[in-house]
């Protein structure tokens, strides 16, 4: 393999800090996201349209900074002026300059293309490109998106969520439920407070739960934490939200079952 050959391998660094491979992460959801519907219009496809064209002129200014990067160590050819060297140094600056401040602006681009998929609620690729940010080092910059993705999901439940209370009927306590799964699952386990804001819900919850419970006169298990939560036992832990909310999923099937379906 040629020296010119290695300096455009695609594994190779892009710049002092990235690799051709991360770099062009953003590009792939862009492109999928065109090739996907061809008839995208207005902002979404003009913020993949100018990441894409930011990824390309990025490639050839790394791509610059490798082929000038790799012929450096050598010493001048026989006949080569004697001020060539510092000039492909000069050029080698150049080309890595710019090369870092393309990726500046795809960062940028891939946030305003975040911006316009959270606005359609395109919630799986803004966490997509979270993700290829943070492997490429942009770890602000992908906490900034899974904070917008946070406030984004809670901002599109939040009705459900405020109708949450503990004089709710069984219909709406399963819809309840659904309600605080489906946050758990959307709403990025990195979001500053996620835990705490949806254990809030965990004792209105529980109450409904056992309010039913006690209104049915159904005997309940020594082992069940449902009075705990509802008053209150678990506010303090928000790691275990997940488990609690399952424990109260449980224990509500378990009530619909005995039943025959009737609190459904």
């Amino acid at each position: 393999m040629t020296e010119q050959e290695r300096a455009i391998e695609p594994g190779m660094a892009a710049s002092p800090y990235l690799s051709l491979r991360r770099a062009v992460q953003p590009a792939i959801l862009a492109h999928c996201l065109l090739a996907g519907d061809q008839e995208r219009a207005g902002k979404l496809a003009a913020e993949c349209e100018d990441l894409l064209f930011l990824t390309r002129e990025l490639l050839k200014a790394a791509g610059r900074a490798r082929i000038l990067g790799a012929g450096s160590g050598a010493g001048p050819a026989a006949g080569t002026p004697a001020g060539s060297d510092g000039d492909r140094q000069a050029r080698l600056l150049d080309a890595y300059a710019e090369a870092g401040l393309l990726w500046a602006k795809v960062v940028g681009s891939s946030l305003a293309l975040a911006g316009a998929l959270t606005e359609r609620g395109d919630w799986d690729d803004v966490r997509r490109l979270a993700c290829f940010l943070a492997g490429a080092g942009e770890e602000s910059t992908a906490a900034e998106l899974r904070a917008q993705l946070g406030k984004a999901v809670l901002a599109a439940h939040r009705e459900q969520l405020q109708a949450i209370s503990n004089k709710m009927p069984p219909a709406a306590i399963g819809d309840a439920i659904n309600t605080l799964r489906a946050v758990l699952r959307e709403v990025p386990e990195e979001y500053p407070g996620r835990n705490r804001e949806i254990n809030c819900f965990l004792a209105p919850l529980a109450a409904a739960i056992h309010a039913v419970m006690k209104d049915q006169q159904v005997d309940i298990p020594y082992h069940s934490r449902v009075e705990h939560i509802a008053t209150g036992g678990v506010a303090k832990y928000p790691d275990i939200v997940e488990m609690s909310l399952d424990e109260l999923a449980a224990e509500f099937e378990g009530l619909c079952r005995r039943s025959g379906g009737e609190t459904t």
